[in-house]
């Protein structure tokens, strides 16, 4: 019987129990230069969608292939800073200038020190904005929130 080839260095054992990693540990990359630290990243996701058909005959057998790939918008919310980056490039895009970046979001282990993670997002632009709610009896940070659109999703 062959002898099995040895398991990279931190590869866990068959049946040994990982932790999950943290939801609260991420940041933003754009163009491989971190963008800051955010609040919330949602919609990460991708779709196929199915498309159906009929067999022909007197068979009511209903067929489903695979369609169109499509990419969930990515919502990022993040504290209002006097950092002008993000809102530059959405306007760039509201003016009919859209530039489209490589985006990536990285997952950080629980120390917040390392990489355990990213989705890498190709050729992404701003869709939306959405300014933070502003209330003087509040003692909230102030949250702005922008959707980025994509083309590719990888994971890394």
């Amino acid at each position: 019987m062959p002898e099995a080839a040895p398991r990279p260095a931190g590869t866990p054992s068959t049946g040994a129990w990982q932790d999950p990693y943290r939801d609260y540990n991420f940041k933003l990359e754009i163009q491989g230069v971190t963008q800051g630290h955010f609040t919330s990243c949602s919609n990460i996701g991708i779709r196929i969608q199915a498309i159906s058909y009929r067999e022909g005959g007197a068979q009511q057998v209903v067929h489903r292939i695979p369609g169109p790939v499509e990419y969930a918008d990515v919502t990022l919310r993040y504290g209002l800073t006097s950092s002008p980056e993000l809102w530059n490039w959405f306007m760039s895009a509201a003016r009919g200038a859209v530039e489209r970046k490589n985006v990536s979001i990285v997952l950080l282990d629980s120390t917040g020190a390392n990489e355990a993670m990213r989705w890498n997002l190709t050729r992404a632009w701003p869709r939306e904005w959405n300014g933070a709610p502003l209330d003087a009896r509040g003692h909230e940070i102030a949250i702005e929130t922008l959707t980025l659109v994509f083309e590719t999703l990888e994971r890394g």
